[in-house]
């Protein structure tokens, strides 16, 4: 049967072209063991790599990109899911190695997809997605390390971006005190509309002091930006503190020294989304379920088409989406 997908292909001259076609079902990958009838997808920075054949992420072409995807089982060849179950799809280097949520339908192993929870539709999972996802397990790691309400401020970094913006949510509805950073005061408003206390310029924390301590500022961090803001914040950590690292918006480098985890006591945490354990992955999209207000969602949502996702994986590139972008494949 025909379906509709956002095919990445690649020029002679390797540039890469996307535009949204009609493919069989023949043409999905044969290795998958069930096939999900897509409603939802959403727009990652990945995607925007992928979308437009950078990055390396996509070494071959033709491609589907989209790293998350939620819909419908419709053919399965394993016992824990049935024609019919709802089912979310978040890692695993689907939408990057293989072909992905973009698209009315894809071909995938059933050990990628957790069941949908309840309480939540598929377009809300989709409102989620990895951005989502990854700041709930990075609430948890915090969680983890001791972090509790009333201990100081939260720092949000890169906070109206997709994860900052869905952590922002989270830790607000959970009773912190939301600092969060942004390099666009337009979305003061926003932020503080999400649950943030109070907002803190980018310019202020984005140049290290070169002092290996600095006056204890923050109980915790998601930290979506590394480089030189992540080296300004170590030094300001409370003692005990946590960060939660998630990204690499500014640099993949870190120039800092060990006096804040020697004289402090401080941990910096990597939070891997990818590749995440399937318990682990239950217990957060439970969480998401419960304790991301799903108002607070709503208000961080842009809807999109397959035929914008050109565009839109542009614009992500330059830092120019706010919130989350939902993806209805069918439209």
């Amino acid at each position: 049967m025909a379906f509709r997908a956002l095919l990445v292909e690649q020029n002679e001259d390797g540039k890469a072209k996307a535009s949204v076609q009609e493919l069989d079902d023949s043409q999905l990958p044969a290795e998958g063991n069930i096939t999900v009838a897509i409603e939802y997808s959403t727009l990652n920075y990945k995607d925007g790599l992928c979308v437009n054949g950078i990055g390396g992420l996509v070494r071959n072409f033709p491609h589907i990109p989209g790293i998350d995807f939620a819909g419908t089982v419709e053919t399965s060849d394993d016992a824990r899911y049935k024609a019919g179950d709802k089912v979310v799809l978040t890692g695993w280097r689907v939408g990057e190695a293989w072909w992905g949520g973009y698209a009315e339908k894809a071909r995938v192993k059933a050990d990628w997809l957790v069941p949908l929870p309840a309480g939540l539709t598929t377009k809300q999972a989709m409102s989620v997605g990895t951005a989502g996802f990854t700041s709930m397990i990075s609430v948890m790691a915090l969680e983890r390390q001791g972090l509790k309400p009333g201990q100081g401020e939260v720092l949000v970094t890169g906070a109206a971006g997709g994860v900052g913006s869905v952590a922002t949510a989270i830790l607000g509805h959970l009773g912190y005190e939301v600092a969060a950073v942004t390099g666009r005061p337009e979305q003061t408003d926003y932020l503080k509309g999400l649950g943030a206390s109070r907002i803190v310029p980018r310019e202020e924390i984005n140049t290290p002091s070169g002092k290996p301590l600095e006056k204890e500022i923050w109980a915790g961090c998601i930290d979506a930006v590394g480089g030189a803001m992540l080296a300004t914040i170590l030094p300001q950590m409370k003692y005990g503190g946590s960060v939660a690292a998630v990204g690499l918006a500014g640099g993949n480098k870190l120039e800092t020294t060990v006096i804040p985890f020697l004289l402090r006591g401080i941990s910096l945490l990597g939070i891997d989304s990818v590749m995440q354990p399937y318990d682990n992955r239950v217990a957060a999209w439970n969480r998401i379920a419960t304790d991301l207000p799903m108002d607070k969602l709503e208000a961080m949502v842009k809807m999109a088409t397959l035929g914008e996702m050109a565009g839109l994986g542009r614009d992500i590139l330059k830092g120019q989406v706010k919130g989350r972008v939902v993806v209805d494949v069918r439209a």
